[in-house]
Order: C-alpha cells, then sequence, then structure tokens
C-alpha cells in the first residue's frame, strides 16, 4: 500500500503539471538573444543585417510547430483503440534532440571548436535551436488542454505564462552564475534546457479522468505564478537601480528556485488528498497511458463550474442528446489540420492574430529604438525591454483565467476576450504614437499585456472551435501569424517609415514623427483583428451555446 500510494503520489495530472511547468521555466531561451548576440556577431565577424538575418530565423524556427503538433497526434492516443507511438514524453524527447544540437553548434563555432560556418549554417543553427521550443510547448499546452478540458483557459494560461516568464528566469542564472560570460551561457543554453525535459518528460502525461477541487488546485498554481511574476519584477527593478553584491544575488537566485518549487508541495498535496478515491482506478502497468473511455473523452470536453448558471439547458433537452447524436457531434469537432483551414473561422483567427500578434512582436522589438528616438534614457529603455516580459506574463495567464471565468458563470464565447484586448491593444499603439510624456510606459503595459493574451486565448479557441484531437497541428499554424505580421509591422511599415523620416539626418531619427505614423498604422490594424474577431464572436456564438456550454451542463451532471 505504500508503494502504492508513493507511486500515485508521482503519477497523477497534477506531477504532470508541475513537469510541464518546470520545463517552461527552461524552454524560453530565445527571448534571452540579446545576451548573447554580442558575442555571436563579434566572433562571426557579422554586420547587424546579418545579424538580424538570424534573429528572423529565430522567430520563425519558434512559431513554426506544426511538424511538433503532428508528432503530438500521432505519439498520444484519443480513444480506445487508437494507435500511438509513445506519449508526450516523445515530442519532448525531438524538442531536446533539436535544441542541443542547435546550440551546441551555435557555442562550438564561436569559441572556435568548429571551423566558422556560412551565414546559412549559423541560421540553420538558430533555426534548429528555436524550433525546439515549439515541440516543448506543444506537449506542455495540449497535455494541460487534455488534463483539464473544464478549465482549458486556465490551465494554457499557466503554461504560456511560465514560458514568458522563462526568459527572465534565464536572465537570473546568467547574471547569477555566468555573469559576463556570454559563451559560458550558450553553453548552458545547449545543456540545461535539454537536460530539464529529459529528465521530466516521463512525469507530463495525459489524465482525463477529472477529480476533485480542480479549480482551487488550479487557483493555487495561478497564485504561485503571479508571487513569482511580482518577485521577477521587483528584482528587475531593484537591477536597474543600484548594483547587486554578488552574495545578493545568489540569494535573490535560490529564493526564486524555492518559488518555483512550490507547486510540486500543491501537487504533492493534492496526490495526497485524492488517493483514497480513486486508488481503485489506479493501473498496476505505469508505463502505459490510462485507456479508460471515460479518460479520452474527458479529453475533449469540459466540465462546468457552477452547471447552475446553465439552466437555460434543461433537462428533457439533455435527454433527447442520446449517446449517438452526442458522440457525432463532438466528432465533428476534431477536424483535421486541412478541414480546418477549409473553414472561415480559421482564416478569420488567423487574421486577428495577424493583427494582434505581429504588432505586439513589432512593439517589443523596437522598444529601444522607440525610446531613443522619444529621448528616453538607456536605463529607461532598458527597464522598459526587462519589464516587457512581465507584462506579457500577465497577459497570458490572466487572459486564460478570466475567460474560463466568464466562460462558466457567465457563458460569454471567449472569442469576445480577444475583440476587448485587441481593441485595448489599439488604444496601448495610439498612446505610444501620441509621444507624451510617459506615453511610453503607459503603451508599452497596454500592448504587453494584450499581446501575451493572444497567446493563451488563441490555443483554447482552436481546442474548443476544432476540437482538441489535432490541436497541436492547428494552433501552431495559426501561430504562424506571428512571424508573418511582424514581418509586415516591422519590416514593411516601422522600418520602411523610420529610413523615410530619418533621411538627411544620418542613419538616426529623433522626435515623435519617427513612429507616430508607424503606430497609428498599427494601432488601426489591431482595430481590424478586433473587428474580425467580433466576426468570429457571432460566427461561433451559436456553436458556444448548443454544444460548448451545453457539453458543460451535460458532463457536470453526469
Amino acid at each position: 500500500m505504500g508503494s502504492l500510494n508513493l507511486r500515485h503520489k508521482l503519477n497523477n495530472k497534477w506531477i504532470s503539471t508541475v513537469a510541464s511547468i518546470w520545463i517552461q521555466c527552461t524552454s524560453g531561451s530565445l527571448y534571452t538573444f540579446s545576451i548573447y548576440s554580442p558575442i555571436l556577431k563579434s566572433t562571426q565577424h557579422y554586420d547587424q543585417s546579418t545579424l538580424d538575418t538570424i534573429s528572423v530565423f529565430k522567430d520563425i524556427g519558434a512559431n513554426c510547430g506544426v511538424l511538433s503538433g503532428v508528432l503530438y497526434t500521432f505519439a498520444t492516443p484519443y480513444r480506445r483503440h487508437t494507435v500511438y507511438f509513445g506519449g508526450p514524453w516523445l515530442v519532448h524527447l525531438v524538442g531536446a534532440i533539436q535544441c542541443f544540437t542547435g546550440y551546441f553548434l551555435i557555442w562550438a563555432s564561436v569559441v572556435g571548436l568548429i571551423p566558422r560556418p556560412p551565414v546559412v549554417g549559423m541560421c540553420l543553427f538558430m533555426l534548429l535551436a528555436a524550433h525546439a521550443q515549439s515541440f516543448f510547448n506543444t506537449a506542455n499546452v495540449v497535455t494541460a488542454v487534455r488534463n483539464f478540458p473544464d478549465y482549458s483557459g486556465t490551465a494554457v494560461g499557466i503554461m504560456k505564462g511560465f514560458l514568458g516568464l522563462s526568459g527572465a528566469i534565464l536572465i537570473q542564472v546568467y547574471e547569477t552564475v555566468f555573469n559576463n560570460k556570454p559563451t559560458s551561457y550558450l553553453l548552458m543554453l545547449a545543456l540545461l534546457p535539454t537536460i530539464n525535459p529529459l529528465l521530466l518528460m516521463w512525469f507530463v502525461r495525459i489524465y482525463g479522468a477529472n477529480e476533485s477541487e480542480e479549480k482551487k488546485l488550479l487557483n493555487a498554481i495561478s497564485f504561485v505564478a503571479l508571487i513569482i511574476a511580482a518577485y521577477l519584477m521587483a528584482v528587475i527593478i531593484l537591477e536597474h537601480l543600484i548594483t547587486l553584491l554578488f552574495l545578493v544575488r545568489v540569494l535573490i537566485f535560490v529564493v526564486l528556485l524555492v518559488l518555483v518549487a512550490l507547486p510540486l508541495c500543491i501537487a504533492l498535496r493534492a496526490g495526497e488528498r485524492d488517493f483514497p478515491g480513486i486508488l481503485q482506478s489506479l493501473i498496476s502497468d505505469g508505463d502505459r497511458l490510462l485507456d479508460e473511455p471515460k479518460q479520452l473523452d474527458a479529453g475533449k470536453m469540459p466540465v462546468a463550474h457552477n452547471p447552475a448558471r446553465f439552466h437555460h439547458f434543461s433537462a428533457t433537452a439533455d435527454q433527447e442528446m442520446d449517446s449517438h447524436h452526442t458522440r457525432d457531434s463532438w466528432e465533428e469537432e476534431n477536424l483535421n489540420l486541412l478541414q480546418a483551414m477549409c473553414t472561415v473561422n480559421f482564416w478569420i483567427l488567423f487574421f486577428a492574430m495577424a493583427c494582434g500578434m505581429g504588432s505586439g512582436l513589432a512593439t517589443v522589438n523596437n522598444l529601444g529604438q522607440i525610446g531613443e528616438a522619444l529621448g528616453y534614457s538607456s536605463f529607461q529603455t532598458n527597464t522598459l525591454v526587462s519589464l516587457w516580459s512581465i507584462w506579457n506574463f500577465l497577459g497570458r495567464f490572466g487572459a486564460g483565467y478570466v475567460s474560463d471565468h466568464f466562460l462558466h458563470v457567465r457563458g460569454w464565447a471567449r472569442p469576445l476576450f480577444i475583440v476587448l484586448t485587441q481593441a485595448t491593444m489599439s488604444i496601448g499603439h495610439a498612446v505610444i504614437a501620441s509621444g507624451l510624456p510617459g506615453a511610453l510606459y503607459a503603451g508599452s503595459i497596454l500592448v504587453g499585456v494584450c499581446y501575451g493574451s493572444q497567446w493563451s486565448l488563441m490555443p483554447t479557441i482552436a481546442s474548443e472551435i476544432f476540437g482538441v484531437r489535432h490541436m497541436g497541428t492547428i494552433f501552431n499554424a495559426i501561430t504562424i501569424a506571428s512571424p508573418v505580421g511582424s514581418y509586415i509591422f516591422s519590416v514593411r511599415v516601422i522600418g520602411y517609415i523610420y529610413d523615410m523620416e530619418a533621411s538627411g539626418q544620418g542613419n538616426s531619427c529623433s522626435g515623435t514623427h519617427c513612429f507616430m505614423s508607424s503606430f497609428l498604422i498599427m494601432a488601426f490594424a489591431t482595430l481590424l483583428g478586433s473587428l474580425a474577431a467580433l466576426g468570429l464572436f457571432f460566427q461561433t456564438k451559436s456553436f458556444y451555446n448548443e454544444v460548448v456550454l451545453r457539453r458543460l451542463a451535460h458532463f457536470t451532471r453526469q
């Protein structure tokens, strides 16, 4: 009994969630490109244009994750008798191989272990290293949705939120252990984000059975995430105000590790509480995934938190939904990528993400240059760039949590929150365009939070509209809208207008006029994205009422 109890403590959806969180915490190496880009530029004798080209391949690799979605679909079971080839661990394994190969070759090039590669070769190394993030992210996000179908927004928000914080966490590792040693940091990026998933991937599994107090425990993990974000924000501000001694940095880092370990305490307590009630449902073969029909079906359908709110679904209507009709309705939702691309909803969502994600990414990529043109000091602009990860986290986490709340309590279709966040982002772009004192601070907060929101809303909406069977493939295909939009806004809008305004002033531009037109254009674009999302809201409103909300009420009564 004791060994069985221990086995259950380490073999449940809460341990799986913690393992995914810890993998996410080391998966954001792309957000730290600015740390090692100078040494990459100097050792490889690149000019700025060449370095920017390598950076583009970084963005392409991170956002083109369709292959990770395809692998996840074939590697995980979905229903009884489904043929599969391992589990989420296989997706993590492929990501780890890519991560090590890409960063190790970059490090070897920098230290001279291998001959200096051509630019095309370095672009390939960076593409490979960046592509690994999509595999880690897909395995963790889709598994979280299938483990918590009734609170998928909150689960996705937690996973995406910790990915957003991972850049700040890795920077703390660099400043504590590898300060002023970017070459050693590159080697660490080849090892830490590779070894961490290899150790933890065995715990990331699909457990479809619902457990008691899921909402309460997810809230506890969410609270820990907020504490970590607040702590990192305080550390970032403190670092920009004073010079910290080495012992102080070590203490800060130790406290951060303790905070990151807190979700494990929550998971262990959850395992202790649920063990007596589910002892009979444990399967002796721990190497196989649970294959009960209720577990696999649960991966497709959420459960309402407060079924009383869904009183408009009568008991008679529920009885009319016989098992054959229910099964057919849910099968129709599970579209593959090609089927999804043949729908209007897919392209509306793609366009909205190109506007929201693209303009947000263009903003953060140009924050330093904007601050310089508006007369901000390097200290102020560096603080803005550092704090972006915090605003990004708040958006990723908050949008998932809030949209879950209103879906369960009010029955609001989730696309409505894309409407609200992109409309707010439009205001943020307009505030930055004004060039008023302090406008860059206020605008960057609005844009950062709303930009982060898109990253948790889009995957969740994709799983609800198109189904979770091919969720990894579909939401990664829609994610391609991010680099597409970023290229349009960064190169064709911001870069082009900046160069026009800088003509006659050398290569630099100073004043509000340098970016005003660009950000007004992006404000208009995100407003169009908001209107497109409004169309998606009306397009899917009946679907949410007739399928999603009815599904919530039906399975709560079961």
